[in-house]
């Protein structure tokens, strides 16, 4: 009989293969079932799909619940605990396509959610924001063009980080992103964006076909070969200059612009299907958080 561990190796395989899901998807699942094999070992189990029982998930999901992080000391958030049971539930689907007998999915439900807050802000603090960056500088001129691109298309965090320079054409102001299960749409971008990003792109001396890139001391750019930004490097970015702005007692993210351009197109009457479309959201229950 082959073992849990083996099964959750094909199981991320046919994720890639055949279902086409992205690295960072199939990262996470493998993190998140690596924990489900380890809980099962540590309380006696023989490693195969005999010791996935009902009770085996139950004492599992009580143990999520108690867990806490060693470094803070915090305990996991139910939508983080929520993750788990989803990677889970859809392995154990999976077993069942291949007519492996186990625990129906069905039988597993998620754990009540904390309602989520959005957070977004109003029209000073976006004007104090997209400001903050000051100077004539690259760093400046990039770090405008940034904050700009990710207010006017909404994107998410990781969609500006995969951006090449030669994916967005300035004249029409648009170009494709490649969202969560590799959909591809149309993004906008507005007057002010297009002109930060011209201004960015034209005093770029490199030839790193990344968008956004981390700018070395003294232009040194031919001492490194991929300059490419992190999402950690941007998430620093803006709150750096939200810092600047004087924005306080909101945390705010490169998510948080994408909340502000959702709820900016709600309050000048866009339809909630059209916003679902432009946040690239495959179901409207997720975009209907933005009707607050």
């Amino acid at each position: 009989m082959a073992t849990i561990s083996q099964l959750k190796h094909e199981y991320l395989e046919y994720l890639e293969i055949e279902r086409n899901r992205s690295l960072k998807t199939i990262e996470n699942y493998n993190r998140y079932l690596d924990r489900f094999v380890t809980f099962v070992s540590s309380t006696g189990g023989r490693g195969d799909v005999s010791d996935v029982t009902e009770d085996a998930i139950r004492q599992y999901r009580l143990w999520l619940n108690r867990y806490k992080d060693p470094l803070t000391d915090q305990p996991l958030k139910r939508i983080t605990q929520n993750y788990h049971i989803i990677a889970l539930r859809n392995f154990l689907k999976y077993l069942a396509k291949r007519q492996i007998k186990s625990v129906a999915a069905e039988r597993i439900e998620l754990g009540k959610q904390e309602d989520r807050q959005v957070s977004f802000l109003d029209h000073s603090e976006l004007e104090r924001l997209l400001a903050a960056p000051s100077g004539s500088d690259l760093p400046a001129l990039r770090d405008r063009a940034i904050l700009t691109t990710l207010f006017s298309t909404g994107m998410r965090v990781s969609e500006l980080c995969s951006l090449n320079r030669d994916m967005i054409s300035l004249e029409r102001a648009e170009l494709s992103v490649r969202g969560k299960g590799g959909k591809v749409r149309p993004v906008f971008l507005s007057e002010q964006a297009t002109g930060h990003l011209k201004t960015y792109m034209d005093g770029r001396t490199d030839v790193d076909p990344a968008l956004f890139i981390r700018i070395p001391r003294n232009m040194a750019f031919g001492k490194y070969e991929n300059l490419r930004l992190t999402t950690r490097s941007i998430q620093r970015i803006v709150e750096e200059h939200a810092n600047a702005a004087g924005i306080v007692g909101k945390s705010v993210s490169p998510h948080t612009l994408r909340h502000s351009f959702a709820t900016d197109l709600l309050r000048n009457g866009a339809d909630i299907r059209s916003v679902q479309a432009m946040l690239g959201h495959s179901s409207v229950t997720t975009t209907q958080v933005y009707t607050h």
